[in-house]
């Protein structure tokens, strides 16, 4: 083994100054001097490769090309311009290779995540790396997808090792200083110039409405480089204090009262649909009978109608964002997700923040990971009270996929939300999960009670009997939780929205509406509020729910409450866009230059958890922790140092007896993604039966086994 080892590490990192042919030296003397020509035809080749990646179809690629020629030789002079950089190194075959490497691997992944969502890869997705890792046993990624990436990467690294040191070098003068001032002209002055150009010939855009056609239409490198380096949002041209002034007393001159009191103001429930659509509104699809009865109830006798979201396929945090901020996200970068950059750092006003300035309680209610997203962050930038997630939910049932907790849980966590103020009406935001992909391509729902046709494909069939089940089981949801709310003797109004279409592979004509930017909103109340149905954008839901509420609070939602109906709809744009800047980006006028709506001190769920005692098992080797609201994501910390955790039931968990010893302080933490500690139960000193013994006999020792016998039935 050693000599195998000594082999190759002789072959592969010992350099060997090698005689090469005549011809061999010509061939390299001519690819030199034609060096670029050389990038022009790679760059070209990278292009043609990384679509054929992204599209997963040769046809489609080539159709871009076809098609779209502009845009693919510009996304070749972005490669084009990125191979410069290989002039500044002897090692230049090393450093194509790294180069088109990344440009390919970028390609790999995009067709990766296309296969599995709409929207393509844009450079916020780095940003949610953690969280996809952190969502086992779903479609985003498998352990065998995981392997093959692993290894794939592997075997390129190892060959670009290789190839540095065995590589071959160059061997000419090298003029650095004109060499930087070239790569300089390129990326400053001819990248920009030549952009400005294809964006004014519209040979490319700079906004892309439609991200995934945006890509499609203009390519996946230029699509990818513009969500690097367009990020955040532009200042407004017209942006200034007189602006904001003036949008201000427009405001000021047609806004309404508040007409409601802490002590009569209605409970406000807003429920996000995961992967919502109403199948009626597919026109292939049909179904044996009506999975949403309850919805389809809903929007016949209240308020309803449809919604524009930001997003089809994936994005649930930036139609999310849009409902809870009342701001729009054309106004970001292209594929900018809010909650993992600009809130990051800056407090938001928001609905939740609004409706506590007048007294609400406002919370927050999902069954996956708080992580996610950066959720616990964004709640508290937003101004939410209590966030409960799935780490403080005794969650039991799964969808039949086995990879998303079931919403019928949803149900008693929001109401506890409304028990926890029992003084003060409270705004809960709710979101279910139980539609989210991936969905099934083989059966996996016995004898499904909702069966569908229209669709000739098996493998599409399979998928779609699965979405209209679960459609049903989030449509029993809205009914229970419903059911519940009658019961109470307190003014409330629910607001339940689709985020966007699900992975499907919908077109806008597969749709009634048209548009698979549309999705559904109901709503419903005990207040006998008058049904007054208005198709809205995600940014101006709130608006529409809290001023028919008689709720007139907030910059962003008394903009909308007064200006969304203005006919001249490019003013009322203009002026959504300036606020919007000035109270993430800018000088927040709006504010008097304050900080109106500081950032929360969330709290995790609203039960506490609790440690009320511990005993030994039988056999010695175990203790078990007795106490309250534990769950699947509780751990026992032993001395501040978390130890091996067993759940066994809500009110039980189990370490090793030798992971704690008389004395030892124990507490139970939820715990989230990343080793993030939600909360934290009481601290309870642990006493080891056998030195009570020692202490205090047998009578001790009788009683220790009593109380063991007792907790363990």
């Amino acid at each position: 083994m050693k000599k195998f080892f000594s082999i190759i590490k002789e072959k592969l990192f010992t350099r060997v100054e090698k005689q090469h042919s005549e011809a061999y030296l010509r061939r390299i003397s001519f690819l030199n001097k034609y060096s670029l020509l050389f990038h022009m035809l790679i760059s070209c080749g990278i292009v043609f490769i990384v679509e054929v990646l992204s599209r997963r179809s040769f046809l489609s690629a080539g159709s871009f090309v076809g098609m779209h020629t502009g845009a693919f030789f510009y996304n070749a002079f972005i490669v084009f311009a990125s191979l410069s950089f290989v002039y500044l190194f002897r090692r230049r075959a090393f450093w194509r290779i790294i180069i088109s490497g990344f440009w390919v691997l970028l390609g790999i992944i995009n067709g990766c995540i296309l296969s599995n969502r709409v929207t393509p890869f844009g450079f916020t997705d780095l940003k949610c790396i953690n969280d996809l890792f952190a969502m086992n046993n779903t479609n985003y990624f498998t352990a065998e997808e995981a392997t093959i990436v692993v290894i794939g990467l592997g075997l390129f690294l190892l060959f670009c090792v290789a190839l540095f040191i065995k590589g071959p070098r160059y061997q000419g003068k090298t003029h650095k200083i004109v060499v930087v001032g070239a790569i300089v002209s390129v990326l400053f002055v001819g990248l920009p110039v030549t952009t400005s150009a294809a964006q004014n010939a519209n040979v490319v855009a700079s906004y892309f409405s439609n991200i995934a056609q945006g890509y499609e239409n203009y390519g996946f490198i230029y699509g990818f480089s513009s969500s690097v380096v367009d990020r955040g949002m532009s200042k407004p041209d017209d942006y200034s204090e007189q602006k904001i002034a003036s949008i201000e007393k427009n405001v000021n001159d047609t806004k309404k009262e508040t007409t409601v009191t802490k002590k009569n103001a209605p409970n406000i429930i807003c429920i996000l649909l995961e992967s919502f659509c109403d199948p009626d509104e597919i026109k292939f699809l049909n179904y044996n009978q009506d999975p949403i009865p309850t919805f389809h109830n809903l929007e016949k006798n209240y308020t309803s109608g449809y919604l524009t979201v930001p997003v089809v396929g994936a994005g649930t945090a930036n139609t999310e964002f849009e409902v809870l901020s009342g701001m729009s996200m054309q106004y970001f970068g292209t594929g900018e997700y809010p909650y993992k950059t600009i809130l990051k750092k800056t407090d938001c006003e928001s609905t939740a923040a609004d409706l506590a300035s007048i007294g609400y309680g406002t919370h927050a209610v999902h069954n996956n990971g708080g992580n996610f997203y950066s959720r616990v962050n964004a709640f508290s930038m937003m101004g939410f009270d209590t966030f409960t997630s799935k780490e403080l939910m005794n969650i039991q049932s799964y969808t039949p996929n086995g990879s998303w907790a079931t919403d019928d849980i949803l149900v008693p966590e929001t109401i506890k939300t409304l028990d926890s103020t029992p003084n003060q009406p409270d705004f809960t935001y709710t979101i279910t999960v139980g539609t989210h992909g991936d969905y099934p391509k083989t059966p996996v729902i016995a004898n499904p009670v909702y069966t569908v046709s229209g669709v000739d494909d098996e493998e599409k069939k399979n998928q779609w009997t699965y979405y209209i089940n679960q459609l049903n089981e989030v449509d029993t949801f809205m009914n229970d939780l419903i059911t519940e709310l009658s019961k109470r003797d307190e003014d409330t109004i629910v607001v339940a929205f689709g985020d966007h279409l699900p992975t499907m592979g919908l077109e806008d004509s597969d749709m009634k509406s048209g548009d698979i930017y549309k999705t559904k909103y109901v709503t419903w109340n005990n207040m006998g509020l008058k049904k007054q149905d208005a198709d809205l954008y995600a940014y101006q839901l709130m608006a529409s729910i809290t001023d028919s509420t008689g709720i007139h609070e907030g910059t962003i939602l008394n903009y909308h409450q007064t200006q969304m109906n203005n006919t001249d709809h490019t003013a009322y744009l203009d002026g959504l866009d300036n606020l919007q800047y000035d109270i993430l980006y800018g000088n927040r006028y709006c504010y008097d230059g304050k900080d109106k709506y500081p950032a929360t001190d969330i709290v995790m769920g609203i039960d506490d958890v609790t440690v009320s005692e511990t005993s030994d098992s039988i056999g010695g080797s175990e203790v078990f922790v007795y106490g309250n609201n534990f769950t699947k994501w509780s751990k026992v910390f032993v001395n501040d140092e978390k130890v091996n955790t067993t759940f066994s039931n809500s009110g039980c968990l189990i370490i090793p007896k030798d992971s704690v010893k008389d004395g030892d302080t124990i507490k139970v933490c939820q715990m989230g993604s990343n080793s993030t500690i939600f909360r934290e139960s009481n601290t309870y000193t642990y006493k080891d039966p056998a030195v009570e013994e020692t202490v205090t006999g047998t009578e001790s020792d009788s009683n220790t086994e009593s109380t063991v016998s007792e907790s363990q039935k």
